[in-house]
């Protein structure tokens, strides 16, 4: 039996935050750390970290929509980022770690665009929502140290995520 599995893919900073909080959930076949929307094919992350590159830190996500919709996991990423900080997320300053959805489709872009919509009006943000909805170009995954590393340096991952999980709970109340 074939499973038609879709993917999708977000930018919210440090990109070992963004992996966890996806990783857990029923229905994701894979969640790969790595670089989009920058005009160098292939960079490293001495590129990236040098900010010439244009791209952005980013994971993609490849779920099964049978089991976890895309308007799903768009929820999901809200509660990972600060959608108010358009130049970097939390500790993380730059172009490389600005917050992004890159959308795989039209489908994918209308339920991105309804979902910052429906935020913006909630009242849970007193500053406008500046997440930015893009066009995917191409992904490049990341060197294979930074895969799946809040199971190898749950240490460090702890330290990286302080900031995050404080503005989580101050906003999403979880």
């Amino acid at each position: 039996m074939d499973k038609h599995f879709e993917t999708a893919i977000f930018a919210g900073g440090c990109f070992w935050c963004m992996v966890h909080p996806f990783d857990q959930q029923p229905g994701i076949i894979k969640v790969i750390s790595g670089y989009t929307g920058g005009h160098v094919p292939f960079p490293t992350y001495e590129q990236v970290c040098s900010q010439t590159t244009g791209h952005t830190e980013a994971v993609q996500i490849t779920f099964d929509p049978a089991i976890i919709s895309y308007a799903q996991l768009v929820e999901i990423y809200w509660q990972q980022t600060d959608p108010t900080d358009a130049m970097g997320q939390f500790q993380d300053r730059g172009d490389s770690y600005r917050p992004v959805i890159f959308t795989n489709s039209e489908q994918q872009k209308k339920i991105a665009i309804a979902s910052r919509k429906k935020l913006a009006s909630s009242g849970l943000f007193s500053e406008p929502i500046v997440t930015k909805i893009e066009t995917a170009k191409p992904f490049y995954p990341a060197e294979d140290y930074h895969q799946d590393f809040y199971q190898k340096d749950p240490a460090r991952y702890q330290l990286e995520t302080g900031t995050r999980q404080k503005f989580k709970q101050q906003h999403w109340h979880n």
